[in-house]
C-alpha cells in the first residue's frame, strides 16, 4: 500500500503555491506509506539544462562539485543544494557527459531536464518535505509518493518519483508481475533500470515509448497492453500529467478538475483541502482509462 498525488495547475496564479498544496496533500497519505517519500516539481520552463543529483555525504560530495564538472564539461555550471541533494545548471547538449561524471563519482542522479526537479529520502513525507523545503517551490505541475515497501529495500534510489527520461517521472501504487521480463526488454532497447523497484521499470517502459514517438496518452494506453499487474500510475512530463488504472482497478484513487486544477489522490482525503474543492468535480478514474492533461 502506497500513497500517491498529483497536481496540474491550470490558473497561473496558483503556481507559486504548487509545493505548500502538494505538501498537504502527501502529508495527508503518511499513513498509506511510513517508509520514504518523494516530489518532483515542474517549474517554469526556465530553458537550461538542470541536473538533481543525490548524496548521503552532503557537505563532502558537494564541496567544490560546480568548479570541478565546469572544468569536465568545458562551461559554466552552478549549484544549489537543498539538503542531501542539489540542483545542477549545466551547459546545454552537456548531460550525457554530466552522467557519466556522476558515475564515476558516485554520485546518484535523481533526474535531468529543463522544468523538473525531484527530491526524495527515506522518512515520513512531513520529515521529507521539510528537510527540501517543498512548500516554497513553485511550479505548474507535480507528483509525489509515499511509500510502503514491499518489493524491494527502503532506500533513497528505491523512493519515488522515479525519472528515467528528460522531464519524465512516475509514481506508482500497486505491483508488477511481469516486471523481470519487461526489464529484460527495456534494456535491450537502452532503457536498462538501475534498480531491482518494479515502478521503475514502469517509468522506462513510459520513456521508451515516449522516445519511439507516442504522445502521453499513447504511452500511458501501451501499460494496458504490455504491464501485468495490479497498479495505477501517475506520470508527470514537461507538459503534462497523466493517470491510468489496470483493468481490475484495486487499487484506490479518485480525481477532481476545476478551472484552475486537476487532482489525483490515492484517497479523497488528500483532496479535501485543496482551494475550490466544495465545487470541483470529482470521481473515481474508471478502470483500463488513461486520462491525460497537456499545456
Amino acid at each position: 500500500m502506497c500513497g500517491i498525488v498529483g497536481l496540474f495547475l491550470k490558473n497561473e496564479e496558483l503556481h507559486p503555491k504548487l509545493g505548500d498544496l502538494l505538501t498537504d496533500m502527501l502529508i495527508t497519505m503518511t499513513d498509506r506509506g511510513p517508509d520514504s517519500a518523494g516530489i518532483a516539481i515542474y517549474g517554469d520552463d526556465s530553458n537550461k539544462l538542470k541536473m538533481t543529483i543525490q548524496s548521503d555525504t552532503p557537505e563532502e560530495t558537494f564541496h567544490g562539485l560546480d568548479s570541478a564538472l565546469s572544468l569536465a564539461l568545458d562551461g559554466p555550471v552552478s549549484i544549489r543544494v537543498i539538503d542531501t541533494h542539489a540542483v545542477l545548471t549545466l551547459p546545454e547538449g552537456s548531460e550525457a557527459q554530466a552522467r557519466a561524471f556522476m558515475a564515476e563519482k558516485g554520485i546518484r542522479v535523481m533526474g535531468a531536464g529543463h522544468s523538473m526537479e525531484i527530491f526524495k529520502e527515506v522518512g515520513l513525507p512531513k520529515d521529507v518535505a521539510a528537510r527540501f523545503h517543498v512548500r516554497d517551490m513553485a511550479g505548474s505541475h507535480g507528483i509525489g509518493h509515499t511509500r510502503m515497501a514491499t518489493e524491494s529495500a527502503v532506500t533513497t534510489l528505491g523512493a519515488h518519483p522515479f525519472s528515467t527520461g528528460d522531464d519524465q517521472c512516475l509514481v506508482h501504487n500497486g505491483s508488477l508481475s511481469n516486471h523481470n521480463q519487461m526489464r529484460r526488454i527495456l534494456t535491450e532497447k537502452g532503457f536498462k533500470p538501475q534498480t531491482q523497484n518494479d515502478t521503475e521499470v514502469a517509468a522506462c517502459y513510459i520513456s521508451s515509448r515516449l522516445a519511439e514517438g507516442a504522445n502521453l496518452g499513447q504511452a500511458l494506453e501501451g501499460t494496458l497492453d504490455d504491464l501485468d499487474g495490479f497498479f495505477t500510475f501517475v506520470v508527470g512530463t514537461k507538459n503534462g500529467f497523466g493517470v491510468v488504472r489496470d483493468p481490475i482497478a484495486c487499487k484506490p484513487a479518485v480525481m477532481a478538475e476545476t478551472d484552475d486544477y486537476v487532482a489525483f489522490g490515492s484517497e479523497y482525503r488528500a483532496l479535501a483541502n485543496l482551494p475550490g474543492i466544495e465545487n470541483a468535480r470529482v470521481w473515481e478514474p474508471e478502470p483500463a482509462t488513461v486520462y491525460f492533461w497537456e499545456r
